[in-house]
């Protein structure tokens, strides 16, 4: 049970309502954690415009995702790994990469382990990462500039895991069966 009322559309807080319309447009439907983020209309409204400049970027969808579902394990947030695997198998990434970021491993996939590495590196170093780990990340394949992205991506979901922590959303019937336990 959640601390706080899921809104739907027609429930939500006249502000939020915006931000909540988009993020349907997006997925279809008003996930559970959007319905409780849009208790504060400024949570939403800056997760929506975070999300816009995060899946606007240089990164792929998939390199994304990899991101979301390593900073939702390492974040030990249960509603966001099961959200991000699903979106994750969705956009093509093997069936065993996500096992290996759900259990806390790097995917097989050298570029895809080298996102989640350094997106891991930045949330348990608070972001101090050394040369060393951003050497290892042009080292893949991406630049310099894409490792300030990268904090942007981990701005995002820290809102998104947190908020999920925090208000104790139920996971989604649509997610169920990717549910996760830290």
């Amino acid at each position: 049970m959640s601390l706080y009322p899921i809104h739907t559309l027609e429930s939500a807080p006249e502000q939020s309502k915006p931000a909540m319309e988009g993020l349907n447009n997006v997925f279809g439907f008003i996930p559970n954690l959007i319905g409780v983020m849009s208790n504060s209309a400024n949570l939403v409204n800056s997760l929506v415009g975070l999300f816009g400049k995060v899946h606007g970027g240089s990164f792929t969808e998939p390199q994304i995702q990899i991101v979301l579902l390593t900073n939702a394990v390492t974040n030990g947030a249960a509603w966001a790994v099961a959200f991000h695997s699903a979106l994750a198998l969705g956009e093509g990434i093997s069936e065993a990469d996500v096992q290996a970021i759900r259990a806390g491993n790097l995917p097989s996939d050298a570029t895809f382990a080298a996102l989640s590495h350094l997106a891991k590196t930045l949330i348990e170093k608070r972001g101090r990462v050394d040369r060393k780990e951003i050497e290892r990340f042009v080292a893949a394949g991406f630049d310099k500039e894409q490792a300030l992205e990268l904090i942007a991506i981990v701005a995002a979901s820290t809102i998104t895991n947190y908020t999920a922590s925090v208000t104790q959303v139920p996971l989604d019937e649509t997610f169920q069966a990717h549910a996760w336990k830290a």
